[in-house]
């Protein structure tokens, strides 16, 4: 993996960032996401009280503003179905070693309607050391303005194979709200906002603009004009994950900012597939195969929306 080389036209506190799109606990997008990331989230443990956040903190959705919801064309977050992005990079494990780490983001042509909106299912997969620790499906639409939302997630933890959790959040259930993960014009000393919102499973991931016009150098190409965005959540306070996005392709790197990131996860862009007709069927098969076990292992949360469907062009 080429070093990522960044030139900043003004001082950042911490550390360069270097690289994803989710972090789980990003998450380590985020994300995915986001798009990976793959956020960052933080899970709390099963039975501990839901993360209470006031009303005015959170976005405001409404589902009347989505006339081309599936049709994904953000500048800074375009999502194509078949569309696979892989990051690699590191993260630091909670006994300070330092591990391999990869992102693939499947952008798959499965909709799922989610408090009437129809909504694109991403399906991702997160490695650490060569070993699958998390899969999980995110939902993402685009209202009328061009802000790509987030309405919630079913994400599978694992732990030497073996299924340990699935920390779910669905807009409209349990309290859960959705969440921006782009603006259609992001720019600097905006306010922050709210990228979801699932108290009973603690996410409470925030985002904003942390920098823009950004030269960042990854694999030999030279991305200019790039955006930065830093994310944290109320359990990751004095940590954020720094997020780099390229006109027309999205998420490139990720990376860290704060000495109270644990993780300390870094990522870059290595490979962006277009795939076949084969392969989105192989990975749409795996995207179900995940969706019926949601129903299986959360049927109060994820076993209440309605089945996923192949993406209609017209939506």
């Amino acid at each position: 993996m080429d070093i990522l080389s960044i030139r900043q036209d003004t001082p950042t506190v911490g550390h360069p960032a270097q690289a994803s799109w989710p972090r789980r606990a990003m998450l380590p997008v985020l994300v995915l996401c986001g798009l990976v990331a793959a956020g960052s989230n933080t899970h709390g443990a099963a039975g501990k009280s839901p993360t209470i956040v006031a009303d005015h903190l959170l976005e405001k959705f409404d589902g009347v503003k989505f006339s081309k919801p599936t049709d994904i064309t953000n500048q800074w977050l375009p999502m194509k179905p078949g569309m696979r992005f892989i990051y690699d990079g590191t993260t630091v494990s909670a006994d300070g070693k330092v591990l391999p780490h990869r992102i693939v983001l499947n952008i798959t042509d499965l909709v799922k309607v989610i408090a009437g909106v129809p909504s694109l299912v991403s399906y991702d997969l997160d490695y650490s050391s060569g070993e699958l620790e998390e899969a999980e499906l995110a939902f993402f639409a685009q209202d009328d303005d061009g802000n790509v939302w987030r309405l919630g997630e079913y994400p599978e933890e694992y732990e030497n194979g073996r299924f340990v959790a699935a920390p779910t959040w669905i807009t409209g259930i349990e309290g859960a709200r959705a969440g921006i993960m782009m603006k259609a014009q992001p720019h600097l000393g905006a306010p922050s906002y709210s990228q979801g919102y699932g108290p009973a499973v603690h996410w409470t991931d925030r985002g904003e603009v942390h920098q823009v016009g950004q030269e960042v150098v990854i694999a030999g190409i030279r991305y200019t004009d790039v955006l930065v965005t830093k994310e944290t959540s109320l359990a990751e306070q004095g940590a954020w994950q720094l997020k780099y996005y390229a006109r027309g392709v999205g998420n490139i790197a990720v990376g860290w900012l704060g000495e109270a990131d644990k993780t300390k996860e870094t990522l870059t862009l290595t490979r962006v597939e277009q795939m076949n007709q084969q392969e989105l069927a192989a990975v749409r098969a795996r995207a179900m195969a995940l969706e019926r076990s949601g129903y299986r292992r959360s049927p109060n949360v994820y076993g209440l929306t309605a089945p996923s469907t192949i993406r209609d062009p017209g939506q």
